[in-house]
């Protein structure tokens, strides 16, 4: 009864098996797309909050006022201090007449700040960060510098992208592992209908001589077009929720602050993710199921 590889045969088999129980495959289907638009909406939150901690990290500084009675060569004595600082990526002072030039700048039309003297700015450094997940402590190690009067730092904006970002992973992470356990579930009783209904058929074959892997090779290929089926269908909704939910975004008040990664350019990973994890549940819930059948 042993016989060659046919992948003919086998893609029969699994099609023919597909529309047989087509309500199950169906059902089996949606659990596969349902769990992939969950794992990949939450997870490209994540991309997208990753990409603005990325441009945040690049223009990110906070501002460190020097004390009042230090001169300006004591000030500029403290920048060597400050760029031993971990996490601090670059260190450059500003005198009180360079604050004044960029505190005029774009406000040349008010008379006001016409006879503005130096001496009512302090000189401060401007310090930039390389890892915007460790400012709170970075600001905290810049405070403890001798001459460091205070900071200006927007570190509540870095703790709520870092805390959204990691609040999106987390649920990610944990939505993709019951989802991908309840799409096995459904996808082993799928193919649990289908051997039952052949299980004097498989009997028969077994004694016959078959082996395991002829036996099992069809059961293999239905689960895995039902989860490549699911993936494609996941990917393209994934693609049409994503646009327009960008597109909601950009048109938003107030939300400048926030760039959307396009998605285009995410595409291929973005598929051949959904395809290998679609894949693995379909073959997963496949060999869960037949395996008790084969003991014949």
């Amino acid at each position: 009864m042993a016989r060659k590889f046919d992948a003919g045969y086998y893609l029969s088999e699994g099609f023919h098996s597909i529309f047989t129980h087509g309500f199950m495959s169906f059902a089996a289907v949606c659990m596969i797309v349902a769990c992939l638009l969950i794992m990949g909406s939450f997870s490209l939150v994540a991309v997208n909050l990753d990409h603005m901690l990325g441009d945040l990290e690049a223009e990110n500084e906070f501002i460190a006022y020097v004390d009042d009675t230090y001169t300006e060569a004591q000030a500029r004595a403290m920048q060597s201090e400050l760029e031993k600082i971990s996490n601090v990526s670059k260190v450059t002072f500003v005198t009180r007449a360079q604050a004044l030039e960029d505190f005029k700048s774009g406000r040349e039309s008010n008379p006001l700040l016409d006879d503005l003297a130096p001496e009512v700015l302090r000189d401060r450094f401007r310090i930039h960060v390389a890892d915007i997940e460790q400012l709170s402590a970075t600001c905290e190690a810049v405070r403890l510098v001798e001459g460091v009067d205070d900071l200006s730092v927007a570190l509540e904006i870095a703790q709520g992208f870092i805390l959204v970002r990691n609040i999106a992973t987390g649920v990610a992470l944990v939505l993709i592992a019951i989802l991908a356990v309840v799409s096995l579930f459904i996808i082993a009783n799928t193919i649990k209908l289908a051997t039952f209904y052949r299980r004097e058929e498989i009997a028969i074959m077994k004694m016959c001589g078959a082996t395991n892997a002829f036996v099992q090779w069809p059961f293999v290929v239905e689960g895995l077009i039902l989860g490549l089926t699911g993936a494609l269908l996941a990917f393209f909704a994934q693609w049409g929720i994503y646009q327009l939910v960008a597109k909601l975004v950009i048109q938003g008040n107030g939300l400048s602050l926030i760039t959307i990664v396009g998605y285009e350019s995410m595409a291929r990973m973005i598929l051949l993710i959904f395809c290998a994890t679609g894949a693995l549940i379909g073959v997963g819930g496949s060999l869960l199921a037949i395996r008790k059948f084969l003991q014949v």
